[in-house]
């Protein structure tokens, strides 16, 4: 869906949401894993600081973080609190972070509401603006280093955390000063949606994925799934220098 919104050809594909983090590209028939989460999503681990912070799910608990790391400006800047930044190769680790930075929360430094008082005092808007900081960082990273290894100059952005302005701004900057192009999407495609659902249902009857054949009475679901997993048939098996 990411491909046919914004016209990119064969970009690499960052993949963040609730549910799943992963830098891709296609090689050979099949989208290919180059790096991921090696734990929780990292759109898990923003809702869940929100939960700890007490920010509302309307409309989504990331979108609040986003809104209170936005109160960071050049006239007013936010206070950067250190975090754990955890790449290990081409993988990254959003748990250990996340436990840090709730533990911030317990300190007798955190105001929750209010301004502070001291130096050494941080706020909620300064934790949410650390926290985005730090792991959309870590995202640019292994995305940059798949670039390379790919030999690819465009990055396209799909899942619910796509929609987050920050991280659009910060892989653009990286891919600009590679000399590519960002392909980014509004919330109308990165977030759950049946147009991408119906969009893949129908490349895969177009194009006669077996998958298609199977009666619905004898359909099942599988949870694991993984993208590697997927037969993309309608995409031609010319990319095989990537695998």
């Amino acid at each position: 869906m990411g491909r046919v919104a914004t016209s990119a050809s064969d970009p690499v594909v960052l993949y963040v949401s609730g549910g799943n983090t992963q830098v891709i590209a296609y090689s050979d028939g099949r989208y290919r894993i180059f790096g991921e989460t090696i734990d929780i999503a990292v759109g898990n681990c923003l809702d869940r600081f929100a939960r700890v912070v007490g920010l509302s799910n309307d409309p989504s608990p990331g979108y609040n973080i986003e809104l209170e790391a936005r109160k960071h400006t050049k006239e007013q800047p936010l206070k950067f609190v250190e975090l754990p930044y955890v790449v290990k190769g081409m993988d990254v680790s959003f748990s250990g972070l996340l436990t840090y930075i709730e533990d911030l929360t317990k300190k007798k430094e955190f105001v929750k509401d209010g301004e502070t008082q001291g130096d050494e005092q941080f706020t909620t808007a300064d934790l949410c603006y650390s926290l985005q900081e730090t792991i959309f960082a870590m995202l640019v990273e292994i995305t940059e280093r798949t670039m390379a290894h790919c030999g690819q100059n465009s990055v396209l952005i799909v899942g619910g955390v796509g929609c987050n302005k920050r991280l659009q701004h910060m892989m653009a900057d990286m891919v600009s000063d590679r000399g590519g192009v960002l392909c980014a999407m509004d919330h109308r495609y990165c977030i759950d949606n049946g147009a991408m659902i119906a969009q893949a249902g129908m490349f895969g009857l177009q194009f006669g994925s077996e998958s298609m054949l199977v009666k619905m009475e004898e359909t099942q679901c599988t949870q694991r799934f993984r993208t590697d997993q997927v037969e993309v048939v309608w995409r031609p098996k010319t990319r095989g220098k990537h695998a």
